[in-house]
């Protein structure tokens, strides 16, 4: 099950990095940056529900807390890859990163993070596995 589990990450991490490439470039000119990124935690969150949902029967797992577990995992995962992308990649302060998950400054991320840890338990129960 873990190496399906880093599998259907790896699938997460590369929609979520197109999904944020199209935020960039038909969302941020209309609407502003901040309120790009914010809508992009809900229109993430929805694409990681779905894969969850579409790899659900494939990652089998057997129980409600094996779920869990799998989703501890992809928030950790997670986490490393979006301060990775932000502090590698784009050369981001580190106030800057943290600002993402930072309510009181418009960031969301925090959000889709915990629809992220949540997503392999709620795909398994709507799909009735466990």
């Amino acid at each position: 099950m873990w190496w399906k589990a880093l599998a259907i990450f790896a699938l997460i991490a590369l929609a979520e990095t197109v999904h944020g490439s199209l935020r960039v470039r038909y969302l941020n000119r209309p609407l502003g940056d901040l309120r790009a990124r914010q809508v992009g935690v809900f229109t993430g969150s929805a694409l990681i529900l779905a894969i969850a949902w579409l790899t659900a029967p494939w990652l089998a797992a057997p129980s409600a807390a094996s779920a869990w577990a799998v989703g501890a995992l992809w928030f950790g995962l997670m986490f490393v890859f979006e301060v990775w992308v932000g502090r590698g990649l784009f050369h981001a302060s580190w106030p800057r990163v943290f600002a993402e998950f930072d309510l009181r400054r418009g960031g969301l991320l925090g959000f889709g993070m915990l629809v992220l840890a949540a997503a392999p338990w709620l795909a398994g129960m709507a799909r009735g596995l466990f």
